[in-house]
């Protein structure tokens, strides 16, 4: 098995602190070749606004000894909270927003990296 990247590595460390806050139907979408400037979504559900910024902040709390986001929009609404670690870019929604604007759907060709081992 090949070594893991370095924006694999973050993505299972996100996906690790997002399960602790209860995250779920995590999906991790390799953007590699859909993009440029990203190698990975990650697509998070929390059950309500609360629950998504908890999810967030743990994500950013975890990560900040060696990564800190570019950028982080959406907090105070709740609703869709995205968190821009550059190569990697977190969306965590509410049941709602995620239902409302599909990722899934959108991103629907690109292929999907399996974490069921880390949730």
């Amino acid at each position: 098995m090949p070594e893991p990247t370095t924006s694999e590595r973050l993505v299972r460390e996100i996906v690790a602190a997002a399960a602790d806050k209860k995250a779920e139907d995590v999906v991790v979408l390799d953007m590699d070749e859909a993009v440029s400037y990203t190698d990975y979504f990650v697509l998070l559900t929390g059950a309500n606004t609360r629950q998504t910024r908890a999810i967030a902040e743990e994500i950013q709390h975890r990560l900040r000894k060696e990564h800190r986001p570019a950028r982080v929009e959406g907090e105070r609404e709740g609703d869709w909270i995205l968190v821009d670690f550059i190569d990697v870019v977190v969306h965590v929604f509410t049941t709602t927003a995620r239902d409302f604007y599909r990722l899934e759907t959108l991103w629907g060709d690109v292929p999907r990296l399996d974490v069921s081992g880390e949730v």
